[in-house]
C-alpha cells in the first residue's frame, strides 16, 4: 500500500458501554431489584398475616443458630468454612445471610450489566430483557441450591409456591434491568 495515505484511527462513537461501567451500573441495578423482590415477599408476608416490621423482617437480627439462618446465610457459611476451612460462629448468621443475600442480587445484575451493556446483546432493548432475565435467576436458584442440598428438587414444590417465587424473581429482572437501562442513557 505504498503511497496511499493512512487513514486516522477512528474514534469511539460513545455508544458502547465500557465492561466495567456496564458491570457498575448493573452491580447498582441488582441493588434496585434486590430491593424490589424483596418489597414483593414483604408485601405478600404482611397480607399473609405476619406482623413483623420490614427492618424486622429484611434483616432478621438475632439469628442464634445457624439452622435457623435463611438459605443465604446457610450458603455464606459453607462458603467461609470451604474456603477457610474453620467454623463461622453463628453471631454470623445474620450478617453472612444479608451480605450474601444483597451480593448475590448485585452479582447477578454485574452479570447482567456486562452482557447486556458491553457486548452485542447491548442492541437489545434493555428494559424488554428484564422478564427473561429474571426467570433465568429463578431457573439458576433450583439448579444450584438442590444441587448443594438447600432447596428441594423443583419438582417437589407444590405449583403455587414456585408461580410466587417466579413472580417475584420477575419483578427482580424488570428491576435490574429498567434501572439499568435508566442509567445507561447517554
Amino acid at each position: 500500500m505504498a503511497g496511499q495515505a493512512s487513514k486516522p484511527m477512528s474514534k469511539p462513537t460513545g455508544k458502547r458501554m465500557t465492561p466495567v461501567g456496564a458491570t457498575a451500573r448493573g452491580a447498582l441495578a441488582g441493588l434496585v431489584g434486590t430491593a424490589m423482590m424483596d418489597a414483593v415477599k414483604y408485601v405478600r408476608f404482611r397480607r399473609g398475616g405476619g406482623d413483623q416490621g420490614l427492618a424486622q423482617w429484611e434483616f432478621s437480627p438475632g439469628l442464634e443458630q445457624w439452622d435457623q439462618a435463611p438459605t443465604p446465610g446457610q450458603v455464606g457459611k459453607r462458603l467461609y468454612e470451604g474456603l477457610l476451612q474453620r467454623p463461622l460462629p453463628s453471631r454470623y448468621a445474620t450478617l453472612t445471610s444479608d451480605v450474601v443475600h444483597w451480593g448475590y442480587g448485585m452479582a447477578w445484575g454485574s452479570l447482567f450489566g456486562l452482557v447486556i451493556g458491553s457486548t452485542p446483546f447491548q442492541r437489545l432493548p434493555r428494559a424488554l430483557a428484564g422478564p427473561p432475565f429474571g426467570a433465568l435467576v429463578f431457573g439458576a436458584s433450583y439448579v444450584i441450591l438442590p444441587l448443594a442440598q438447600l432447596y428441594k428438587p423443583i419438582w417437589d414444590y407444590d405449583r403455587p409456591t414456585l408461580l410466587r417465587d417466579l413472580s417475584a424473581h420477575l419483578t427482580y429482572g424488570a428491576g435490574v434491568s429498567s434501572l439499568f437501562a435508566l442509567l445507561s442513557r447517554r
